[in-house]
């Protein structure tokens, strides 16, 4: 079964950048191919990866819930919602070399993602056994962790910012998975954007009063905001980044 990395943190902590650097390694890695799953309803890991997203998994309930009604979204003869969803399945993942992409998305109009979740949570059980390793790039917040979508994961890298509410949201997130009776062999603090990836007194106070066991500090870069500005995907930062270097030492301290 493949290994679960699940990578959780508060908004704007830079989660979606490490997972697609964290991607980009295990594949150099040879730890190919790599699933990697956009749990968020609002997507960009494609942007940080390089590649145009696919169909995502909540257009496909759109077009499954419309097929009634619109012309375009037919379902073939003699077959149940069911059955024609779990067809189109494969039109979900976007295929690299690699790795494989697959988006959440979410739901038109009104209502919770419930159901998109759930798809997420089935599709990633059934493909587990296809890949060495799984990254999933979680929405920001709890909700993931508190609907139970991966119970099964691996590890668990808690993404911070170098501010103690950063790290506080990163600590409640830990305490909710113990609540919740995940059992990950795993489950660490990387604290992103620090000036020259140093902590201060009262950032490492929060870390050691949240119980957080701290695998590493990624260092402000200013090639990582002009990417972005320039819409250039991360992935291509140089070698000698160094937020490559500190995530390669992190990857390494976990093992992978």
């Amino acid at each position: 079964m493949g290994h679960i990395i699940a990578v959780s943190g508060k908004g704007g902590v830079g989660k979606t950048t490490l997972c697609g650097l964290l991607i980009q390694y295990l594949c150099e890695s040879g730890k190919k191919p790599v699933l990697a799953v956009d749990a968020d309803a609002n997507s960009n890991l494609n942007e940080v990866l390089g590649v145009e997203a696919g169909v995502t998994l909540g257009e496909l309930r759109e077009e499954i819930e419309r097929a009634g009604t619109d012309p375009r979204y037919k379902i073939p003869a003699g077959m149940t919602k069911a059955a024609w969803l779990e067809c189109r399945m494969d039109d979900a993942l976007t295929e690299e070399d690699d790795y494989d992409l697959m988006i959440m998305g979410r739901s038109q109009g009104q209502g919770c993602y419930c159901y998109v979740n759930g798809i997420v949570q089935t599709q990633i059980q059934k493909l587990q056994s296809h890949y060495p390793y799984i990254v999933v790039d979680n929405e920001a917040g709890m909700e993931h962790i508190s609907r139970g979508i991966l119970p099964n994961m691996e590890i668990a890298i808690l993404v911070s910012d170098c501010s103690r509410r950063g790290v506080q949201a990163a600590g409640r997130i830990a305490a909710l998975m113990k609540e919740l009776d995940f059992h990950p062999k795993k489950v660490g603090l990387i604290v992103n954007r620090a000036p020259e990836g140093k902590l201060d007194e009262g950032t490492m106070e929060e870390v050691r009063k949240q119980n957080l066991e701290l695998l590493g500090v990624v260092p402000q870069d200013e090639d990582v905001y002009r990417f972005d500005c320039e819409g250039r995907p991360t992935v291509q930062l140089p070698k000698d980044s160094p937020v490559r270097t500190a995530l390669k030492g992190i990857i390494e301290k976990l093992g992978l």
